[in-house]
């Protein structure tokens, strides 16, 4: 079968202009195929959150070329790239960022909502399906700072996938879990690569999590270093 390119960086260079000019990533080139699993690994500094932030464009300022599904995102509005991200790219952070008064279901509603497509009881059935799925249904109604630091990790990735993204993206996922609780992020990062075709895109530091993805991609000083093969 024929790989379809998902996501597509060409020749992105990024500079911090403040307090002094730093070139933080240089000449950086990097594919993603649809339902391809793909870890970022390199030492802490080396760029790899910083380019992990302009994949999602949720950072613009940056010099070079940046491709979703065949659309060039470089230069569009911060609204236009709003409802791109919102109805394509999820987000799973190192740290949960759930809204501890709310209950684990509003949580996961949230995304949803703000891209208004759906009605509340559409959205509400969706939320639950996709708590179902990471078999964490029964805490619906909990409150989210009553629950684990694992179950909150699941709540998260629950909510990055409310509005079917065609792409995951982690931030160190599982930095803050234990080894059983990684495992289980692991595990349900494969099986939505393995049933739904998600393409992911994973930052992390965890060896054992990124040696058994599709492909590492390895990073050193702003520069792609290595990628293992597909």
């Amino acid at each position: 079968m024929e790989k379809e390119t998902l996501l597509e960086a060409k020749d992105i260079n990024k500079y911090f202009r403040k307090p002094v000019l730093f070139h933080v990533l240089k000449d950086i080139c990097l594919e993603v195929q649809r339902g391809e699993f793909v870890a970022v690994m390199g030492k802490s500094g080396c760029g790899k959150s910083t380019l992990l932030y302009i994949l999602s464009t949720m950072d613009t300022d940056y010099d070079g070329e940046l491709f979703f599904a065949g659309e060039k995102l470089t230069g569009k509005s911060s609204f236009e790239l709003s409802k791109v991200r919102s109805a394509n790219i999820g987000f799973v952070f190192q740290f949960h960022y759930l809204l501890s008064e709310f209950t684990v279901l509003e949580n996961v509603m949230l995304p949803a909502k703000k891209l208004g497509q759906k009605t509340y009881a559409e959205i509400e059935a969706a939320a639950m399906a996709k708590l179902k799925m990471l078999h964490i249904d029964h805490l619906a109604g909990k409150k989210a700072y009553r629950i684990s630091g694992g179950e909150k990790q699941r709540v998260a990735i629950a909510r990055a996938l409310i509005n079917d993204p065609l792409i995951l993206m982690g931030d160190e996922p599982t930095g803050n879990l234990d080894s059983y609780n990684s495992e289980n992020v692991f595990q349900i990062f494969k099986q939505l690569k393995e049933e739904q075709g998600l393409s992911l895109l994973v930052v992390t530091h965890d060896n054992d999590f990124a040696k058994r993805t599709d492909r590492v991609i390895y990073m050193e000083d702003g520069r792609i270093l290595k990628q293992t093969p597909p």
